[in-house]
């Protein structure tokens, strides 16, 4: 070996070892020049994390990211993706976790405790919903659920014992879109304790910005994403994030995050670094495409109605139109009742582009039917099936194409 290798960053000199031997292979002296650049970030990955000195290892944090202490509290890769997620959300502050799921969940863990209270909108996220019937009510932590297209079916439910108030636009399958600065300003006045949280993730970041609602000092107080969706892209990666602006709210959500010994993988990280340029892209090109769709889909006699919030008639497009400026790539056929569930569910099997699975975001169309019944306590009933389209990145042509032939045998 030559002797004149780079030595060990911290100035300390490694020691020689006999060739041939174990100790030699992991005790190497070598170290790559620390100049190298290329479009993408490195990948940083690591359980043990080596420290410079007692002293140094005694002094550092990682909650502030100005230094690395155990690979699940953070490497260089994962620092980096969390910075750019700020600049995308709008955010000072943001924490990966393992999933969009795992992400809704540390923010209850790190916000409620016994006897505190907690309302969701009707048309949450159900996973969610049934997060906080199970285990948050085991915990003492009781919930309501309100109609977020009526504010003030939320202003007869906020009281001093609300702790936290989800927000979700637009809602999950039936994608209604609420008047986000009127809910956001009756919690302010009625419950200023509560924490408001808002699932972010059909608006990417690129719809709106959930911290500024078009008035100054007005936007919620965290966001979740589940970057599974449009940050992935690819629809082979699980991940979630949480931001917010505040420092003493970053804290609590760290701390609780950090506790809970949740870590996300850095060759996950690495894709969402790779596919976070493409996002405003592929989010525009969905977007477009879903207009196409919802525009096409109205005029089909099988379909009862189209639930799209850049649809004019589709519940809260005026709140969606005087907010945003964008849509994410989803859309929901409410097929008319005298078709069958059965029925529906053949339409969905004989469609050839799209597939049929969980998610969306991704380059692949999808659709899955809901049945409408029970679906919804509060606010507007579905009749009939329901059936979510997620659009991917085919031509829409194709897609129209697609739908045409399957609704045809609707009637066949």
């Amino acid at each position: 070996m030559s002797t004149d290798a780079p030595l060990d960053p911290s100035g300390a000199d490694t020691p020689a070892a006999a060739p041939g031997t174990p100790t030699g292979l992991i005790h190497h002296p070598y170290r790559a020049p620390a100049d190298f650049e290329s479009p993408v970030a490195a990948v940083h990955k690591a359980s043990t994390v080596f420290f410079p000195s007692v002293a140094a290892m005694r002094a550092r944090t990682w909650v502030d990211k100005s230094a690395y202490t155990y690979g699940l509290h953070g490497t260089p890769t994962s620092f980096t993706l969390e910075a750019r997620l700020a600049t995308l959300e709008g955010a000072r502050h943001v924490i990966l976790a393992p999933s969009g799921l795992s992400a809704l969940t540390v923010v209850d863990m790190a916000l409620l405790q016994a006897g505190d209270s907690v309302l969701l909108p009707d048309n949450v996220y159900g996973p969610s919903k049934d997060f906080t019937r199970h285990e948050l009510a085991q915990w003492g932590v009781s919930h309501q659920l309100y109609d977020p297209m009526q504010p003030q079916s939320l202003a007869d439910r906020l009281d001093e014992r609300v702790r936290l108030v989800w927000l979700e636009a637009a809602g999950s399958v039936t994608l209604e879109f609420p008047d986000l600065p009127a809910l956001v300003r009756l919690i302010r006045a009625k419950a200023p304790r509560a924490v408001i949280a808002l699932d972010n993730t059909w608006g990417a970041g690129l719809a709106f910005n959930a911290f500024e609602l078009g008035e100054a000092g007005l936007g919620v107080d965290l966001t979740i994403h589940a970057l599974t969706k449009y940050p992935s892209g690819g629809g082979d990666v699980l991940m979630g994030s949480i931001a917010c602006r505040d420092d003493d709210l970053y804290q609590r959500l760290a701390w609780t995050h950090s506790r809970l010994g949740l870590g996300v993988g850095m060759n996950d990280v690495e894709l969402l670094l790779r596919s976070l340029p493409s996002l405003p892209l592929r989010y525009a090109a969905q977007d477009a495409a879903a207009r196409r769709l919802a525009a096409w889909a109205v005029q089909q006699p099988q379909v009862r109605r189209v639930l799209h919030p850049a649809l004019p008639g589709s519940p809260g497009h005026e709140h969606w139109a005087a907010l945003c400026s964008a849509a994410a790539g989803l859309l929901t056929l409410e097929i008319d009742p005298r078709h069958s569930s059965a029925q529906v569910d053949a339409f969905v099997d004989h469609l050839r582009w799209f597939r049929i699975g969980w998610s969306w975001g991704g380059p692949v169309s999808l659709a899955v039917p809901y049945r409408a019944r029970g679906m919804r306590q509060l606010g507007t009933s579905h009749e009939g099936v329901l059936v979510r389209l997620c659009i991917g990145l085919e031509d829409v042509d194709d897609l129209i194409a697609d739908l045409a032939q399957g609704l045809a045998r609707l009637d066949g």
